[in-house]
């Protein structure tokens, strides 16, 4: 039978992978003409990945709850990560909420555009589910960090918790535009970005120096420059439409 350790590495193995093609093909949406079948295919893959691969860190973060030793093994004398419960909250708890923040975003991104013409339909129960479901894992996340000190883990919630309120916004707001909708799939694929690269960034470092996983520094490039990519190309929609003299 497999061991916690075993699973873990799958899990891990599998993360990576789908990961990666994920974060390659992001770019190819975000510098490309947008609405080309190019960006129609690469943004498409980019959603799969990133499904699969916020529901696998589900996994790896549940296997690692199960087991915070067991599964890192390495980190066992380390004079940060020494003790269990830090090991739960960074790798077990807070992976949990970057995993549904992910799988939220790349959702939640997706029926904003295959809705379109039917904006209603982003009012689906399990759009709705998952904004409850992020509020609470969110939540987690926070009394957690609050609980072994971790100040970033309580930081990094507040992502979570500015997600679900921009989401319901966009889903209760009449009426919902063309111009709005384009900026909010902007906003919700791009942010399924910079969670996972976020993440990447965070955990992948503790394979090499674990020390830099609570680095703020680290863990701030991406959302600087996620969040500068949002905010240009949420500017440059509204601009062509302004140019264009569509209805906005």
């Amino acid at each position: 039978m497999m061991s916690s350790h075993q699973l873990f590495e799958v899990l891990v193995a599998i993360h990576i992978t789908s990961g990666s093609i994920g974060l390659l093909s992001f770019w190819v949406p975000v510098v490309g003409r947008k609405g080309a079948m190019t960006h129609r295919r690469f943004g498409k893959l980019f959603i799969i990945t990133m499904l699969i691969t916020g529901t696998v860190a589900v996994g790896i973060a549940l296997t690692t709850l199960s087991d915070p030793v067991g599964t890192h093994p390495h980190l066992s004398t380390h004079p940060i990560f020494s003790d269990s419960a830090i090991i739960s909250g960074i790798f077990g708890w807070m992976m949990l909420y970057l995993a549904v923040l992910t799988i939220n975003l790349s959702w939640h991104g997706w029926l904003v555009i295959r809705h379109r013409r039917e904006p209603q339909m982003n009012r689906a129960w399990h759009n709705l589910l998952s904004q409850l479901v992020l509020t609470l894992v969110a939540i987690n996340c926070a009394w957690q960090g609050w609980l072994i000190e971790q100040p970033l883990m309580i930081g990094i919630s507040m992502v979570g918790f500015a997600t679900v309120a921009t989401n319901l916004w966009y889903l209760y707001r009449i009426p919902q535009t063309p111009v709005n909708r384009l900026r909010e799939h902007i906003k919700a694929l791009v942010g399924a970005g910079i969670s996972v690269y976020t993440a990447f960034f965070a955990f992948g470092a503790v394979r090499l120096m674990p020390e830099l996983a609570l680095t703020p520094a680290l863990w701030a490039v991406p959302l600087v420059v996620g969040l500068t990519l949002i905010f240009y190309h949420r500017w440059s929609v509204a601009q062509q439409f302004a140019r264009s003299g569509k209805a906005a």
